[in-house]
């Protein structure tokens, strides 16, 4: 009986993002528990891969945040290669209308983080933390409301999320690259023309492209550019057909989507929520930082989704989503403000100061919350009303 119901918890669509909601509480409970020392301990352990005395040597934070979440970005490209080439984003007319929310999605925050922040420097170099979507937790919410919302409205979402997250990849890449070491970027071409090779060739096997891969990863996380982004390039190197036909990236997806959902994600939240609420008041989250991030994810993603969708539409540029109404729009532009997972992986790249680091977390875990609860509050009022209650599917 237990194993049935367990089956049918992972079943579910909302069971990633319910994870995610739990492994978030459990580090909150730890972090302000007596075991706060112990997690904080863990964590900082380090741990040593060396050859001859050459190699990595690194604090477990940072083995999760460099290494597991390499592969969790993996994923995201080979995601992103799937949807460019046979999915939602092979045909450039369906992308234009979340496209355009999600290009206001990033803006719109990044410019609210900076109207709190702009005179503490320390603190402008978040300006991308509430930029960001969390996939995993937007959809699980949505699933929570389930067959009352359009079934475009998935679609929709996750089209946006997954421009979000190309948004991210670019904003990582071209501005979170700490000193630059042109050497190991050179020796990091060698697997890369590798990979290259083996995508031409259309190779059925998986193993060579991700040995090549990590290999990659090594020598880009010694270069100073953030080691996440060989994930992305190696996905990009994955065949979608081999000479049989058959899909080699279509089979890595499949049977690595169950374990970045419900082991590498939760265990990157477990070590990265952990805010410490001691000594915290109201005001702390008045402070410009946290407040920066809330208001960005909160308001930013509201007036940046919603605004350019309904300009959009209003101006018949785009059509709205089949059987969608302004309030359902409005209810996926709050989802699109829970930020968490890469919002705090951005905060992880802007900030080493445990201070800092704490506020971030303060500010992504409520924006995330109260952005999570207008939007399900906002989709189950939508709803109860009929498409023609409000604005027509097109302008």
């Amino acid at each position: 009986m237990f194993l049935r119901a367990l089956d049918r918890f992972f079943s579910h669509e909302a069971s990633g993002g319910i994870l995610l909601m739990l492994s978030a509480l459990a580090a909150m409970i730890v972090a302000n528990s007596a075991l706060s020392g112990l997690y904080e301990s863990v964590l900082a352990a380090k741990f040593s891969v060396l050859i001859n005395g050459e190699g990595l040597s690194k604090p477990l934070i940072l083995w999760i945040n460099d290494g597991l979440m390499a592969i969790f970005f993996f994923l995201i490209g080979l995601e992103l290669k799937r949807e460019i080439l046979e999915g939602k984003l092979k045909n450039p007319s369906d992308i234009i209308l979340p496209g355009v929310a999600a290009l206001g999605g990033m803006a719109l925050p990044a410019l609210v983080f900076v109207l709190f922040n702009w005179n503490i420097i320390e603190n402008i170099s978040g300006w991308a933390i509430p930029a960001a979507t969390d996939i995993a937790f937007a959809l699980g919410i949505l699933a929570l409301v389930g067959s009352r919302a359009p079934a475009s409205l998935k679609v929709f979402l996750l089209t946006l999320a997954i421009l979000d997250d190309l948004g991210a990849i670019i904003i990582i890449a071209l501005f979170y690259t700490a000193e630059l070491k042109v050497d190991y970027l050179f020796l990091a071409l060698l697997p890369l023309a590798g990979l290259l090779w083996l995508n031409i060739k259309g190779a059925h096997r998986i193993a060579p492209a991700l040995l090549l891969g990590a290999i990659m990863w090594y020598f880009v996380l010694k270069s100073g550019v953030h080691a996440t982004l060989a994930g992305v390039v190696t996905a990009f190197c994955i065949p979608l057909k081999d000479k049989w036909g058959k899909s080699p990236l279509h089979s890595l997806e499949n049977g690595l989507t169950p374990y970045v959902l419900y082991l590498i994600i939760p265990i990157f939240a477990f070590a990265n929520a952990g805010v410490v609420l001691k000594g915290m008041t109201f005001n702390d989250l008045l402070a410009p930082l946290p407040l920066g991030i809330a208001l960005g994810l909160i308001v930013g993603k509201q007036v940046g989704v919603f605004g350019l969708t309904m300009l959009m539409v209003k101006t018949g540029i785009a059509k709205m989503p089949h059987g969608a109404t302004a309030l359902h729009i409005y209810g996926i532009s709050c989802l699109a403000g829970v930020g968490f997972t890469m919002s705090l992986f951005i905060g992880g790249l802007s900030f080493a100061d445990a201070e800092m680091m704490n506020q971030v977390r303060l500010g992504v875990l409520s924006g995330s919350i109260v952005s999570g609860i207008l939007g399900y509050t906002a989709l189950m009022m939508a709803s109860r009303q009929s498409p023609q209650d409000d604005v027509p599917a097109s302008a």
